[in-house]
């Protein structure tokens, strides 16, 4: 049974969006991740935020650090900007040719608190590694990407040649029926759903849907698996968000 077990399938996390997530989903869609007053103004507007609401949410978003003010308008801050990048590698995953090596990471570190065990958990799980049993976790090394150096001090890395089947193993470590039936479900969703606010709700699941994507070489995944798909249809709503702006704020 997969260890890394999500929602049932087909179930959707379509979270309501507040202005504060409006917000943040716009900028964090947006390179670089900085917008105009004026025109986040207009953009919010098409997703059933007013002024005042706005402006409430912005005041409140600086003084949480969770944006900076400009010259004439809003960025996210230094501390976002990491979620943006993760993001975009949801996006445009970074991958290599598979040669059938497996990242292995060891936890070594003891006596650590709760809160330090689970911060070590969701930094793994953010790397894409997924946890064969307690202490071990790993996935094929098809990432062209680095890990952070500071976990040196609390894990060993390995390169490692499982005897099980690959195949085998991946459907052990992520539940990829289950991720498949959900990013279907989302797809779905998307095409019946022509309102701004309901696509705006729906795009916001699929990002969080990509970051749970194991991004595994195509060997090891299911037939029809719907990765590229779903990803595909997130780029064209960027592209078709972006024009919407631009073309409200010249014709303001």
């Amino acid at each position: 049974m997969p260890m890394n077990v999500p929602a049932p399938p087909g179930a959707l996390d379509l979270r309501p969006l507040s202005a504060r997530s409006v917000v943040l989903s716009l900028l964090l869609g947006t390179h670089p991740p900085e917008l105009p007053v004026r025109e986040l103004v207009r953009l919010v507007e098409g997703f059933d935020v007013g002024g005042s609401t706005l402006r409430a949410a912005l005041s409140r978003m600086v003084a949480a650090g969770d944006l900076r003010r400009t010259d004439g308008g809003y960025r996210l801050s230094d501390r976002l900007l990491e979620r943006q990048s993760r993001q975009d590698d949801a996006v445009r995953p970074r991958t290599r040719a598979w040669h059938g090596d497996w990242e292995m990471i060891v936890i070594t570190a003891t006596g650590r608190v709760p809160a330090e065990r689970a911060d070590l958990r969701t930094r793994l799980t953010e790397l894409r590694l997924a946890e064969l049993r307690e202490g071990v976790w790993l996935r094929p090394a098809n990432l062209t990407r680095a890990l952070p150096d500071d976990l040196d001090r609390v894990v060993q890395r390995y390169t490692a040649r499982p005897d099980r089947a690959p195949g085998e193993l991946a459907e052990t470590l992520w539940p990829l029926d289950t991720w498949s039936a959900t990013a279907r479900a989302l797809l779905a969703h998307i095409a019946g759903s022509p309102r701004p606010a309901d696509r705006l709700t729906a795009f916001a699941a699929v990002v969080r849907h990509l970051l749970a994507d194991p991004v595994l070489p195509p060997g090891l995944l299911p037939a029809g698996w719907p990765g590229t798909e779903l990803r595909a249809a997130y780029t064209a709503y960027q592209r078709e968000l972006i024009g919407e702006v631009r073309a409200r704020v010249r014709g303001a």
